[in-house]
């Protein structure tokens, strides 16, 4: 089940809201929560239920383990013992095939590499579980002492398939007390409607535009004009800000429905002046959790500039590898781990001077191009894209098939482009700027907000019941 279609929206979490609001106890709606998101996650599989309620067996013992231990050295076995056993499980459901492959290329053993379907979601409640165990290791939070408890945490339907990535110490009132309050449900609802159009209209016809070009095989690829793959490239860049930052708008909305307050994960990041800015704006919960739990232990900036450089590369090697199973990832992650390392330590004073109206778009191209490495998790059809990128293929600069393509979604592509600037943001808060000064103002804003999510969801409901094309590009974490 996932939040872009109807029997998610129309049933599942209306169902789960009633429940919220007809139960009056934190306890009794922690319940409600928790069934429901058991059922949530055991509907694609219920077999790999069995694998969060152990992995949060073993989070919930260890956490106890090194909140009663009294020596230093026996709360880090605790720690170290954790954190392990959840990389071990980890690794062997996301990354066996993928370093059995690896060998097998270089070596040609094994012969027969097992097929393992990965669990979805298992990268998000793993980094949930061990930021948890290691706050509780830091004195940051107390163990929690009832396993449901934690369990709830983990396996909350809102976050728990797609993110962000939520610390234990961030809802840790809210699920001991929270209670929704009527302008928490409307910002909700607004937030949720805004997420779920940006999915269903915005998100898969982007990525519509980009498969057309990008979902072919290697002929038809390499004979796609430059400008063919520049335009399906441009359209994957839209594609995935508004799929991923929609989905974390979602989860925020639903929070809010329900008195769970999720922290801020998309930040309009295609108007980012740096690629360190980039990385503080786009996929915030995912950064954070990278620098304090990995670039900071590793001894962040604190070392001599190799050491820094060092252990930025194993950062963004890790990055890269936790987005995905394949080479083509880590190539992604290593690429942003040299243009960050370029910036801050050969760049830095010279972009200083470098006038915003360059900064950006550079930026952006830059980005753009990494989604191409992103997107092609094949090498050969990687190399096709990108010699046709610089129309090595023999492919031209343009042809019918792209002026066509171009023509028929330029609206389109506008407005999804816009979508991704905080211009709709700056609107509605001068919309409400204004309603505090004049009456009129104050009925339309009003009158907005009511209408605005009703349409959204509307729109949203026909995009969903008209096209059955809704990618869903979370089954890789």
């Amino acid at each position: 089940m996932v939040f872009a279609s109807m029997l998610f929206v129309f049933f599942f979490l209306t169902a789960n809201l009633i429940s919220q609001l007809v139960l009056k106890t934190a306890r009794g709606k922690n319940i409600a929560m928790l069934v429901f998101s058991l059922i949530f996650y055991s509907w694609s599989g219920p077999r790999y239920l069995f694998l969060l309620l152990g992995m949060v067996l073993i989070c919930w013992l260890g956490a106890l383990g090194i909140q009663r231990s009294r020596g230093k050295r026996e709360r880090k076995r605790y720690l170290i013992l954790t954190v392990a056993l959840c990389l071990v499980i980890l690794g062997v459901f996301k990354y066996t095939g993928f370093f059995l492959g690896t060998f097998q290329s270089l070596f040609g053993v094994p012969e027969t590499i097992p097929t393992i379907v990965l669990p979805i979601g298992i990268s998000f409640y793993t980094f949930q579980l061990i930021s948890y165990v290691v706050d509780v290791y830091r004195r940051q939070v107390r163990a929690q002492e009832k396993y449901w408890v934690l369990l709830l945490y983990a396996s909350l339907f809102h976050q728990c398939i797609a993110g962000p990535i939520v610390r234990y110490q961030d809802i840790r009132q809210d699920i001991i007390r929270r209670r929704a309050t009527l302008g928490e449900i409307s910002r909700g609802i607004s937030r949720f409607t805004v997420g779920l159009a940006k999915k269903a209209i915005l998100a898969n016809g982007c990525a519509a535009i980009a498969d057309a070009f990008f979902e072919v095989g290697p002929e038809e690829l390499a004979a796609v004009p430059a400008l063919g793959i520049l335009l399906a490239a441009f359209a994957f860049t839209l594609q995935i800000y508004l799929d991923f930052s929609a989905y974390s708008d979602m989860a925020i909305g639903m929070g809010l429905m329900c008195g769970f307050h999720y922290k801020e994960n998309f930040n309009y990041p295609y108007l980012s002046q740096s690629i360190g800015e980039f990385w503080r704006r786009w996929h915030i919960s995912l950064g954070s959790f990278f620098r304090d739990y990995v670039y900071i232990p590793l001894g962040g900036n604190r070392c001599p500039v190799p050491r820094q450089i060092l252990n930025l590369f194993v950062v963004w090697f890790l990055t890269g590898l936790w987005h995905g199973a394949n080479w083509n990832f880590v190539l992604w992650g290593l690429y942003f781990g040299l243009l960050i390392g370029l910036e801050r330590f050969l760049l830095a004073e010279k972009l200083e001077r470098v006038p915003v109206a360059v900064k950006i778009p550079v930026v952006f191209l830059l980005v753009l191009f990494s989604w191409i490495l992103f997107k092609f998790t094949d090498f050969s059809m990687l190399g096709i894209a990108l010699k046709g990128l610089f129309g090595l293929n023999g492919n031209g600069l343009t042809g019918v098939d792209v002026g066509l393509a171009f023509k028929n979604n330029l609206f389109f592509l506008i407005f999804s482009a816009v979508a991704a600037t905080p211009l709709g943001m700056t609107l509605r808060t001068m919309l409400k700027n204004l309603s505090r000064r004049n009456q009129v103002w104050f009925w339309v804003n009003g009158v907005w907000e009511a209408l605005h999510p009703v349409l959204l969801l509307i729109l949203s409901a026909m995009a969903l019941a008209g096209d059955s094309y809704n990618p869903f590009l979370y089954f890789q974490f």
